[in-house]
């Protein structure tokens, strides 16, 4: 890709940006939210027309009209939020577009099936091509993105945030498929804001900062604080120090609490737990133990099948969630497209979610526009949310933009309950040190917060207490001042046991 530049109403996307991918590469593309990384591989994948440059592929200049001419060229892109069909089965959502054809009426489902398991045979996977994508795991529908990808027989391979939703067993797992296409000439593409995987994964660097390329680095000869310090434009301070809390009264208490899932087995058992107020209490798990279920229930998202939930005293079991913000408690959702933002809607509006319905931002029925606009601005200044304007849509930001801006709106006001489900998933470094700052800042001023993550190092970073959720259930409760990433590690994985045992091994 050469000189490519790329022009939006008010902001220059990509400026005169040249990158080149070599066969048997994997090269690592580094920047901040909204940098410019995901443009230009849309101008890549054909999803957006570049204003100048040019994009050669072996040598020859092309055009690229649209995902299925990139396609056809063998260039095929993993985004960072799946373009899976849950509904479909595994076969179906790899074949989607590209059917393979008995004759020129039927679909020749038998050697696609054959085909889709010799595929994912060939890379260990034991993988049911009937099984709907709806009930796989992150895990596994990043393998189904793959086999898509390798289906349709892709030389050049874009993945935008792989792992960011995968344990670290699972990221491991997909770092062997890369290094084997690697080494079968594959061309990689490695988008990701986790500086020690770029490190562990990658040939060559290139950073991104505001649309311009600000330098490239061989792995041998670069750190996590150099490129930390390349991406953002300042020195980064990757640890956090939370100090000591000062927890008060218990502020959220959960008892006895039981959850289904959408098809009514109960995926929560039997949950006790508190958070008091001054204290951050971290929940660690592999994807796929309840705690979405559990989170969803406690925000009245789902409902609650026994037990109960009170927050400084309140009865909160089943309440809705605008009571819920009521009584002052904030939620950063895991899903923010579903449950954080509405795509659709200006920033303005979005900002506003919370609050639209009574003053300062309506009077009666009628909107104040000037006061919605003004609480707009302030939370995209003091979030640094990268947009032209406050009147976009929400689904014209980056993803970690769009992540910046749910998490100003619900840290913004009068707190008593702060519940952050994977607050910093798909974010840069510079990002993520801002919000765990203002995370321990929450703390400090009394705010009990409740993090839920599946990442080790920002759960041990941030908590004052670790608890593991296995199997639906809340696992032994570690003390966070002496726990360590293996005896977390084993409290996620083993349910509880070993990590207890470890601990006071350790101790004794």
């Amino acid at each position: 890709m050469l000189h490519i530049t790329k022009r939006y109403p008010g902001v220059v996307a990509n400026d005169d940006i040249s990158l080149d991918v070599r066969a048997g590469e994997i090269h690592a593309l580094l920047g901040e939210n909204g940098a410019g990384k995901s443009t230009l591989m849309n101008i890549l994948y054909g999803l957006a027309v570049p204003d100048e440059g040019d994009v050669l592929l072996d040598g020859r200049p092309v055009e690229i009209d649209g995902p299925n001419d990139a396609i056809h060229r063998g260039i095929s892109m993993v985004h960072q939020h799946f373009m899976l069909v849950p509904v479909l089965s595994v076969a179906e959502n790899i074949l989607l577009g590209d059917e393979p054809m008995a004759n020129a009426i039927l679909l020749d489902r038998a050697a696609a099936h054959r085909r889709i398991r010799e595929l994912g045979e060939s890379f260990g996977w034991k993988i049911d091509p009937d099984e709907p994508v709806g009930n796989l795991s992150v895990g596994w529908q990043q393998r189904v993105e793959i086999l898509k990808a390798l289906y349709r027989q892709a030389r050049v391979l874009v993945l935008d945030e792989p792992t960011a939703s995968l344990t670290p067993q699972e990221t491991r797992e997909i770092f062997e498929v890369l290094r084997r296409l690697r080494a079968e000439g594959h061309a990689i593409i490695f988008i990701s804001h986790k500086l020690y995987e770029v490190l562990d994964i990658a040939d060559r660097i290139t950073v991104i900062r505001r649309g311009r390329v600000v330098g490239s680095r061989i792995p041998s000869q670069t750190d996590e604080d150099d490129l930390a310090e390349l991406m953002v434009g300042r020195e980064v301070q990757l640890t956090v120090d939370r100090g000591e809390s000062h927890p008060r009264e218990p502020m959220l208490v959960v008892a006895g609490l039981r959850v289904n899932d959408a098809k009514g087995r109960e995926v929560v058992h039997d949950v006790d737990f508190q958070v008091r107020a001054g204290e951050i209490f971290g929940i660690a798990g592999v994807a796929g133990n309840g705690q979405d279920e559990m989170v969803e229930a406690l925000m009245g998202l789902r409902e609650v099948t026994a037990g109960r939930v009170t927050i400084g005293g309140w009865d909160a079991t089943g309440a809705s969630p605008r009571s819920l913000h009521q009584r002052g408690v904030g939620f950063v959702p895991a899903d923010r497209h579903r449950y954080g933002m509405v795509l659709s809607f200006p920033l303005t509006d979005n900002l506003a979610l919370n609050e639209y319905y009574h003053s300062p931002y309506a009077r009666g029925m009628v909107r104040d526009e000037a006061a919605i606009r003004a609480n707009a601005e302030r939370i995209i200044a003091e979030y640094d949310v990268r947009t032209p304007s406050a009147d976009v849509p929400g689904s014209s930001l980056s993803g970690g933009n769009q992540q910046k801006l749910v998490v100003g709106r619900e840290f913004d006001g009068e707190l008593s309950l702060l519940v952050l489900d994977q607050p910093t998933r798909g974010l840069d470094v510079g990002s993520i040190e801002f919000i765990h700052r203002r995370a321990i800042d929450r703390r400090d001023a009394g705010v009990a917060v409740l993090l839920v993550s599946a990442e080790l190092d920002e759960i041990l970073e941030l908590s004052d207490r670790i608890g593991g959720m296995y199997g639906g259930r809340l696992a032994a409760v570690l003390d966070a001042r002496t726990a360590n990433r293996e005896e977390v590690g084993l409290l996620m994985a083993t349910g509880g046991r070993e990590a207890v045992e470890a601990v006071q091994e350790r101790a004794s």
